[in-house]
């Protein structure tokens, strides 16, 4: 895969390391994982939220 300076920069700025490091440091790719669940999982709940309402 082609890494590109966009996608190094929006790593950066969502977790705050770099492409190459967080597949260096094991530790650092859990923590960017874990972080990215728990994004994940409060998204879902959002969504759950709206559609809950509008089908009131």
């Amino acid at each position: 895969m082609n890494y590109t300076g966009e996608m190094e920069k929006a790593m950066h700025q969502a977790h705050g390391i770099g492409y190459k490091d967080y597949c260096r440091k094991f530790k650092e790719r859990m923590r960017v994982e874990k972080s990215r669940e728990q994004e994940y999982k409060q998204g879902l709940m959002i969504v759950a939220r709206i559609d809950h309402r509008v089908n009131i």
